[in-house]
């Protein structure tokens, strides 16, 4: 038998490349490249009224920047806001109240206690839920604001596809230094896979923070029943629940209708934050496990692999290559994603930002393997 003109490493590097080639060109790239959405100015099915739904403790300073805002959208069919203040020891309470005297659309919905065992913010939008007047729900965070006026109106464009779901994108505030970025470079891979793949018909999660469906879909869940008892999950479970019910999914993507988000400012913040959120993960269909598991796991083995390549002499040309191959396909990709998302990272920190995202969350993996408590705030 002819030995093979390279190591093994070599072709295991080039598998890795050619696996994340595949979704660069078959889910991402197509994704940021797709016609453009209506804007707000055409014609379009908006014509149902809409209950807004956030959940908040302790949020009153975010309340203050939010609610303004959610008072402007610009929406003629009509919309509540529906705050449920979360057993908050601030004057979260006070200032929704007052704002009910004022906006007879804004109504307030107070948990005192949450009964054990059950997951706290679930328990509260599950109360929010009951008490909306309007079948079609939006939900945001306290700690969010809507990019402009015309994000209900169209995020309601999505249920004309038409479908039972609406997904949308959720960017963080851009800030200086390196915690910032690699937090919106996180937020922008993983809104490009669960945006594309629901756009490629394999719909998997949603962020909370810029998520709607319709009444009749939540009940087909039967809520959030199957995971009361988790801590995260609110979003990208009850998107599990529902696609498995038949739920027809859509995406709006445009950056009118994006939420804007407060990062954390702390590594030891967005740490715990992301745990909670990784934590879901394990409720996931085998299928969408698969599928997001496959682009980070090649993602991480290909930085595995190359640093082995390093002591391989004869080994360094093909390393070069492939290596030039895949960040030359990378910094197309994101740069497209951040133009068409409006969340555009500086293309010198890219291949930075992705070696760090690699092994960060192999952390996070290996930390909730070893530690699995969580707690809500």
């Amino acid at each position: 038998m002819l030995p093979l003109p390279f190591s093994p490493l070599v072709w295991l590097l080039l598998a890795c490349v050619l696996v994340q080639l595949f979704y660069f060109a078959y889910y991402f790239l197509p994704f940021a490249n797709r016609p453009p959405e209506p804007t707000a100015e055409e014609p379009g099915p908006d014509e149902e009224p809409v209950s807004i739904l956030i959940c908040a403790r302790n949020e009153l300073e975010h309340l203050r920047q939010l609610m303004p805002l959610l008072l402007q959208q610009d929406y003629p069919a009509g919309f509540e806001v529906v705050l449920v203040d979360d057993r908050s020891s601030d004057d979260t309470y006070l200032y929704v109240q007052q704002l009910t005297q004022y906006y007879p659309h804004v109504r307030l919905v107070e948990v005192r206690r949450t009964p054990d065992g059950l997951s706290p913010k679930k328990y509260a939008l599950t109360l929010g839920i009951k008490t909306a007047r309007y079948p079609r729900l939006l939900f945001t965070d306290a700690d969010c604001i809507p990019a402009t006026n015309q994000w209900l109106r169209l995020m309601q464009r999505g249920f004309a596809q038409p479908a039972d779901m609406v997904l949308g994108y959720s960017a963080y505030a851009p800030a200086p230094g390196l915690l910032n970025k690699l937090i919106r470079f996180e937020t922008l891979v993983t809104g490009a896979q669960y945006l594309s793949f629901a756009w490629r018909g394999k719909p998997y999660m949603g962020v909370g923070r810029n998520l709607a469906y319709t009444l009749q879909t939540f009940r087909s869940t039967k809520g959030f029943a199957s995971h009361i008892r988790s801590l995260s999950g609110d979003d990208d479970l009850l998107v599990q629940d529902a696609v498995a019910q038949g739920a027809r999914v859509a995406v709006v993507a445009e950056p009118s209708a994006h939420t804007l988000s407060e990062p954390a400012a702390q590594w030891g913040t967005w740490w715990r934050q992301k745990r909670r959120h990784l934590s879901a993960g394990k409720r996931y269909r085998f299928a969408d496990r698969w599928r997001v598991g496959k682009f980070i796991g090649t993602n991480l083995l290909f930085y595995f692999t190359a640093f082995g390549l390093l002591f391989s002499r004869p080994d360094w040309i093909p390393l070069a290559v492939l290596w030039s191959l895949r960040t030359g396909a990378m910094l197309l990709t994101y740069h497209q994603l951040g133009r068409r998302l409006d969340d555009r990272l500086p293309p010198a920190l890219l291949p930075l930002l992705d070696a760090i995202y690699s092994f960060y969350y192999l952390a996070l993996g290996i930390s909730l393997f070893l530690h699995r408590t969580l707690r809500w705030k």
